[in-house]
């Protein structure tokens, strides 16, 4: 219960992508997710459509009352505006890419740290290398499992918890088998770090999976949309119809960035997915053959 109680606070958000953020910390399915960003993507579209009109209505109020108040060039305040989101927009979209690299390397990075711990288990007495080797494609077989077909469920959280468990297991029968008289004289110099390499990167996958801009990013992602499409409007008015084109397409190109950003930061879910980089530990554990 203990364990349970440490997981499901924590790591259970990590395995969708953090996506607790979005859902009071429960996990979600990858279609609510894919509905969810949608959505958030859709109501930006219309909201960026609406203030553009409104900022074009509120320019023809004001021309109506005072006709020499004429439409002119973008003000340093607008270019300002303009400029920030740009540079927003830019930052975001880079740190998303960026992470999401880093969560591909990493599985590359783990699937080095289990392989060439495993290779060294050549170090230890012939006697206790099958029991090792079982072992390992146990911890191999659960690293699988946890975020190949992981749910938020109690079967999750006992996959968690043998984790655990194994990696124990797999420590201390390796500190008592690099001194039984058959084991490699420095099986415990070599194989120990390659040991602790193997589970520092299950925590650092856990750490950069949690890393994510924080909310305020996004909130002034979106609000400067809205302005900016306010001010495209307002500068616009001098049009006899609604340039909706214009509109248009700068309110999709808006809400298809700010959906990709999403899509990005949250690689278990949705369309852009680190799946792919999950083959590394299929073929890896192919290469351990059966118990």
């Amino acid at each position: 219960q203990a364990v349970q109680r440490q997981y499901s606070g924590g790591l259970l958000s990590v395995l969708w992508g953090e996506a607790g953020d979005l859902t009071t910390n429960r996990g979600i399915s990858d279609m609510d997710f894919t509905w969810i960003t949608l959505f958030i993507a859709a109501a930006l579209f219309l909201g960026m459509v609406i203030f553009s009109e409104a900022g074009r209505r509120l320019k023809i109020a004001q021309l109506a009352s005072d006709p020499d108040d004429a439409p002119r060039s973008v003000t340093m305040a607008e270019g300002a505006v303009f400029g920030l989101l740009g540079l927003i927009i830019a930052f975001t979209f880079a740190g998303a890419v960026t992470r999401f690299q880093d969560r591909r390397g990493l599985v590359t990075d783990e699937v080095n740290a289990i392989g060439t711990a495993y290779l060294r288990l050549d170090l230890l007495s012939p006697d206790t290398q099958p029991e090792m080797r079982d072992l390992f494609r146990r911890y191999l077989d659960l690293r699988l499992s946890t975020y190949l077909t992981a749910r938020p469920d109690a079967a999750t959280l006992t996959k968690l918890a043998e984790t655990d468990v194994i990696q124990g297991e797999i420590w201390a029968k390796v500190m008592t088998g690099s001194l039984e008289s058959e084991a490699h004289p420095d099986a415990g110099k070599l194989l120990l770090p390659a040991l602790n390499d193997m589970f520092d990167i299950r925590t650092t996958r856990i750490s950069v999976t949690q890393n994510h801009p924080p909310q305020i990013v996004y909130i002034l992602l979106v609000g400067l949309s809205l302005v900016s499409a306010f001010l495209v409007g307002y500068g616009i008015s001098n049009r006899r119809s609604h340039a909706w084109l214009h509109t248009a397409i700068m309110a999709f190109i808006m809400a298809l960035t700010f959906f990709t950003i999403i899509d990005l930061e949250y690689p278990r879910l949705g369309f852009i997915r680190a799946d792919a980089a999950d083959q590394l530990l299929i073929d890896l554990r192919e290469s351990m053959g059966e118990a």
